[in-house]
C-alpha cells in the first residue's frame, strides 16, 4: 500500500497555500531523494493560450526552491503538441509559457522544451512494452537524472481524466511519440448530432475532417492521427471517442510511456485537485469546474496518486454552477435526490462526462507494469 499525502486548501494568517505546499512536499518525503548536482526535470503543463485552468507557476516556484536547497539543478519542461495550437513548436510553446506566467522571475528556474524546436528531439527508451515497445521521449526529460511531476487533475475527453500518469506519459512523448499513443484513438462523428458548423474542420491540424455536401462532418481516417482536437472543440457532442476499447488502448500506451519516462530514475509527484475542469488543459478554453477545489496531494507512486485524486473527486459533490454533468447526461446518476438539484456524491463523474472512456484501464495496466499500486493510505496533513 502506497502513501499519498494530502492537504486541503484552508489557510490562516502566516500560513499560505504556498506554505502548505512546502509542508506537503517535505512531509511526503522528497528529501529522501539524492538531488546533489542532479538534473531535475519538473514536468508541468504550461497551459494552452486562452485556457485558465492550468496550475499557477507560483506553486512550481516552491518546488524549485526546495530542489535547489537539496542540491539539485531543476528546470521546467513539457513537450510539444501533436495538434495545432499555441504549443506545437518550441518558439510558440515558450511564448505561451511566458504569457501564462511561466518565467524565471516567477518560478526561479528556466524552461526547456523537452523535444526541441520541431518536436523531433527525442530519445528511444526500450521497455519491451506490449503496445509501445520503444517509446519516443523528449530528450530533455529522458536525459534528466530525476523526474518530478506537478499535475493539474481534471477530466479528459479521451483518457477519462488527466493526472500524474497522463502528464508524464503523454506529456513527455515527442511529437512522434504522441502520434504513436494516439494512433488507435481515432474519433467518430455522430451525424444525428452534427450541425455542419465546420468548427472541427477549421481546427484540424491534419486536414482529416471536412463537412460534406450533405451537411455533416466526416473523417478521413488515412489522415486522422487521433489527437482528439475535434472532440474538444465540438459544441454539439457530435465528435466522440471511437469506442471504449480505443480509449483503453490509449491509456495502456500512456502507461507504457510513463514507464519509459520513469525508467531507472528517482521520481516524485504532486497533483493539484483544483479547478477540476471537464476537459484537458490542452485546449484554448476551459469549462467551469465540476467539483469544489479539494486540495493538493503528493506521493512517490503516480498510480496511487491518480487513484486517490479520482476517489476524492468521485466522493465530492458536483458544483451546480458548472452544469457540465447535467447538461451532457441529464440526471443519470445514482445519488437518488429525486427531482431538482443533484449533487452526485459517489458517482463516477469522469464516466458521466465522457461515457466512452475508461480511466480505470490505465491505472490497472500501470499497476501490472510495476508503476505503482492502486492501494493507498491517504495521510491528511
Amino acid at each position: 500500500m502506497s502513501k499519498v499525502y494530502f492537504t486541503d486548501l484552508r489557510t490562516r494568517a502566516n500560513f499560505s497555500l504556498l506554505d502548505k505546499l512546502e509542508m506537503l512536499i517535505k512531509e511526503a518525503g522528497i528529501g529522501q531523494i539524492d538531488f546533489k548536482d542532479k538534473f531535475v526535470a519538473i514536468k508541468v503543463h504550461f497551459g494552452e493560450f486562452g485556457n485558465m485552468a492550468y496550475i499557477r507557476p507560483n506553486y512550481a516556484a516552491v518546488m524549485v526552491r526546495i530542489i535547489r536547497e537539496l542540491g539539485g539543478k531543476p528546470f521546467l519542461t513539457d513537450a510539444n503538441t501533436l495538434y495545432t495550437g499555441s504549443r506545437s513548436n518550441a518558439i510558440d510553446h515558450l511564448r505561451t509559457a511566458m504569457v501564462n506566467g511561466w518565467n524565471s522571475i516567477a518560478t526561479g528556474c528556466d524552461i526547456i522544451i523537452a523535444d526541441g524546436l520541431r518536436g523531433t528531439d527525442e530519445r528511444i527508451v526500450d521497455i519491451g512494452g506490449n503496445y509501445c515497445p520503444q517509446p519516443k521521449i523528449g530528450s530533455a526529460i529522458a536525459d534528466a537524472d530525476i523526474v518530478v511531476s506537478m499535475s493539474h487533475f481534471k477530466g479528459h475527453e479521451q483518457a477519462g481524466f488527466g493526472g500524474a500518469v497522463k502528464n508524464l506519459g503523454m506529456g513527455s512523448g515527442s511529437v512522434a511519440g504522441k502520434g504513436d499513443m494516439h494512433s488507435t484513438a481515432q474519433p467518430k462523428i455522430m451525424t444525428e448530432k452534427c450541425t455542419g458548423c465546420g468548427v472541427c474542420q477549421y481546427n484540424c491540424a491534419h486536414d482529416a475532417i471536412h463537412v460534406s455536401e450533405s451537411g455533416f462532418a466526416w473523417i478521413n481516417y488515412d489522415r486522422c492521427v487521433g489527437c482528439g482536437q475535434c472532440i474538444a472543440v465540438c459544441e454539439h457532442e457530435a465528435a466522440v471517442q471511437g469506442s471504449e476499447e480505443s480509449g483503453k488502448v490509449l491509456n495502456y500506451k500512456i502507461a507504457e510511456y510513463t514507464k519509459a519516462v520513469l525508467k531507472d530514475k528517482p521520481h516524485f509527484h504532486v497533483s493539484f485537485i483544483m479547478n477540476v475542469s471537464p476537459e484537458c488543459d490542452c485546449w484554448g478554453h476551459n469549462d467551469a469546474a465540476i467539483v469544489p477545489d479539494l486540495g493538493i496531494a503528493a506521493s512517490f507512486d503516480p498510480i496511487a496518486l491518480d487513484q486517490a485524486c479520482a476517489d476524492l473527486v468521485i466522493a465530492a459533490p458536483a458544483l451546480q454552477t458548472s452544469n457540465a454533468l447535467t447538461d451532457r447526461h441529464g440526471h443519470d446518476c445514482s445519488c437518488h435526490h429525486g427531482e431538482g438539484i443533484h449533487h452526485c456524491e459517489g458517482d463516477d463523474k469522469f464516466k458521466m462526462l465522457h461515457p466512452d472512456t475508461n480511466w480505470q484501464s490505465g491505472l490497472e495496466y500501470g499497476e501490472k507494469l510495476g508503476l505503482g499500486t492502486r492501494e493507498y493510505e491517504l495521510i491528511k496533513l
